[in-house]
């Protein structure tokens, strides 16, 4: 399966998703002009992954920042995630970011995976 790889930017997060090392990271600022362009590249990766999937998946999200039209995009993910066996969300959030910490905490009472908080 082909990785994929978004470089960061100001307004996107970066993104590496590569199944043959276990590899599943969504990170930094998001406020894409178009979240849909954005973010639909990474679903549909997603949703190919999960055909042939691998025996354990750790998905993590270590966001600094996003916006509403992001927050959608990545709730979409966490439900995409659910339907998959032997999965797991980890959260990074900054230790003094309470904002993000209690997002999580939301994301995580939408779905039946368990979630782990870190801090980074």
């Amino acid at each position: 399966m082909t990785v994929l790889k978004i470089e960061s930017t100001d307004d996107t997060p970066g993104v590496m998703l590569d199944k043959a090392n276990g590899i599943f990271e969504i990170s930094g600022r998001s406020l894409p002009e178009d979240a849909s362009s954005f973010f639909d590249p990474i679903i549909a990766w997603i949703e190919n992954y999960k055909k042939d999937p691998n025996p354990n998946t750790e998905f993590t999200f270590k966001m600094e920042y996003f916006n509403t039209a992001s927050s959608k995009f990545i709730q979409d993910i966490i439900l995409s995630l659910e339907k998959m066996n032997n999965i797991k969300v980890v959260w990074c959030f900054q230790p003094d970011d309470e904002n993000m910490e209690e997002t999580g905490q939301e994301f995580s009472e939408l779905v039946d995976i368990p979630f782990e908080f870190k801090n980074y």
